[in-house]
């Protein structure tokens, strides 16, 4: 609906320009942040509307102060039934970044109202700095002074710059919605979103995403790390009156698909700055007692721990940025196949592999190698992360013993089990990829419940119903299922989990893992026909000495009726 100036006019001579409420959210738990305040006319025909052009004619006509006010002084009153840590997002146009009253404007009306102004986030947009830098850094001081927090608005959209970044004291980093909503389908975008979410996390700022209308865009900005978001998955701007129904509204949590394993996790880990994780992972690398490393796509070395080096015999910075292939030369085709399956998405562990040495005398190294794909937000494998067990003087007198019991021993030391995070009905919400493999239904359709399908159908209802009563009870889980693998055949499986519990009492995540079984089954299994041979036997042995017995005791009875029946009459008539 278009407008004309003089209907802008009306409308603020009638006091017609009302404030509407978006929900801001936290984005891992759903609870609410705050609200975004945003301008609506209050038509006298058609009610609440957003004429397509009022901001662009309030600005030309210099109307953008009155707009502000009459919208803010509204908006504060309405906050005042408002649990005091939410906060009010206003939006600022570019032209009051340039006026010297401004802060003292927001601050008479917060005085009138009684808001305080440590709960208002003015939001700027990149275009405020563009033609008076210095007055802008100016007004922008006077608002931080004031107690009010700033939020740099649909960063990448306009003549963004770092610049602004450094220069101003920034609190929120928010992102443009056209990024969101195209994330899922372009790589770009998402890759954008990942940056935007990167560098704020670098500044210490929070991200903000907006624009977040479907449960798939608010698993992935999770995944990557953003902290904030709204939008009509979490409920559309709606005017003061409902704002108790939306703070009473049921928080929506994310998604049981999300790969994240809950909210200690997230506060270790997404909350971090990017430098601190870094360092925190290069401990991990280090102290590792095998040899890691992790390779991109092409199969170059982007990271690797020191005990690495020293097994392949050069320094780290002779790795980083080069490939195997030309590191390697000569044992390169040796890996090949199992790297190029790794960045299919298959994880391969408990390789025996045997490395030459690099001189003439040198025996070389046997070794033990995993190799597991990494994957981004949008399953994509990026890379491979590459375990090195160097098991040089363990191996046998026989090479086959060796590619054998060797093989399954150390594979076993490495890591015996696949981890798995459950919530609290019973959706997986982490996997490792190593799980993707013994199963054949891929990647997704290991998340939530669709892991049953893999489940051999006479284990099927015992296996529902462990997980029925742990789910119900909170008792640790202990179930053995076979599952189909990938080449067709049945494995016997064991799975294990206890809960977590929140602090009312009830059951926030499940903390489990999955252990091949199969082996330890099989012995099982031919145990038991071996003693049930050995019973069957005996109980075999014993029925033919029971027969015997028997035709032994009717022989004895027969030969005393046979005597009995030859002594008859000289018996009677002795006695007689």
């Amino acid at each position: 609906m278009l407008t004309e100036l003089r209907d802008v006019v009306s409308a603020l001579n009638a006091d017609e320009l009302i404030p509407f409420f978006q929900p801001v959210v936290d984005l891992r738990t759903g609870n609410l942040k705050g609200f975004e305040i945003l301008a609506r006319w209050q038509h006298p025909e058609h009610g609440p509307i957003l004429p397509t052009n009022l901001i662009a004619l309030v600005e030309g006509s210099g109307l953008i102060g009155a707009l502000t006010r009459q919208v803010c002084r509204k908006a504060f009153i309405a906050a005042q039934s408002i649990p005091e840590h939410l906060t009010l997002a206003l939006n600022a146009s570019p032209l009051q970044m340039h006026d010297p009253s401004f802060p003292s404007q927001v601050l008479q009306i917060a005085e009138e109202t009684g808001f305080p102004l440590s709960r208002l986030i003015v939001e700027v947009t990149e275009t405020a700095f563009l033609h008076d830098m210095q007055q802008a850094q100016q007004v922008t001081r006077q608002l931080k002074a004031l107690g009010c927090k700033l939020a740099l608005d649909d960063f990448g959209t306009g003549y963004s710059s770092l610049k602004h970044l450094q220069s101003l004291e920034f609190d929120e980093l928010k992102i443009d919605r056209s990024f969101v909503r195209g994330m899922l389908e372009q790589r770009n975008c998402r890759k954008i979103v990942a940056a935007i979410i990167g560098l704020g996390q670098s500044l210490g700022l929070v991200t903000v995403a907006e624009g977040v209308e479907t449960e798939e865009q608010a698993d992935t900005l999770i995944w990557l790390g953003c902290e904030l978001a709204q939008g009509w998955r979490y409920g559309r701007p709606q005017c003061g009156t409902m704002i108790p129904e939306m703070i009473a509204a049921e928080p929506i949590e994310a998604l049981s698909s999300l790969a994240t394993p809950g909210d200690d996790w997230s506060t270790s880990n997404l909350e971090a700055l990017p430098t601190l994780r870094l360092a925190q992972l290069q401990a991990i690398y280090e102290g590792a007692p095998v040899g890691l490393c992790f390779l991109d796509a092409r199969l170059r070395y982007v990271s690797l721990n020191q005990r690495l080096a020293d097994m392949n015999g050069f320094p780290i910075k002779t790795h980083l940025g080069r490939s195997i292939k030309e590191l390697y030369p000569e044992w390169y085709p040796v890996i090949e196949p199992f790297l190029k399956r790794a960045l299919k998405g298959e994880a391969i562990s408990g390789i025996a592999l045997h490395r030459p040495g690099p001189g003439a005398g040198d025996p070389g190294k046997d070794l033990l190698a995993s190799y597991v794909p990494a994957w981004d937000e949008a399953d994509e494998v990026i890379g491979v992360s590459v375990s090195l067990l160097d098991v040089t003087g363990h191996m046998p007198a026989s090479p086959a013993g060796y590619a054998g019991d060797m093989v399954r021993e150390h594979a076993s030391e490495i890591n015996p089990e696949v981890p798995w995070v459950m919530d609290s009905e019973g959706n997986n919400l982490q996997v490792s990829s190593r799980w993707v493999q013994t199963s054949p239904l891929g990647k997704e359709l290991t998340r939530n419940l669709r892991w049953l399908e893999a489940l051999h159908g006479d284990d099927l209802e015992a296996t529902i119903k462990v997980m029925r009563h742990a789910l119900r009870t909170g008792e640790p889980i202990d179930v053995e299922y076979r599952v189909i693998g990938t080449d067709g055949e049945w494995r016997w499986m064991r799975s294990t989990g206890t809960p977590r519990f929140s602090p009312s009492g009830a059951i926030t995540r499940w903390y489990g893992s999955v252990e091949d079984i199969h082996d330890r089954k099989m012995q099982e299994q031919a145990s038991l026909r071996t003693a049930q041979d050995q019973t069957s036997e005996d109980q075999n042995a014993l029925t033919r000495g029971m027969m015997v017995a028997k035709s032994l005791q009717s022989a004895i009875l027969e030969q005393d009726h046979a005597k009995s029946d030859g002594e008859g009459p000289s018996s009677h008539a002795s006695h007689a």
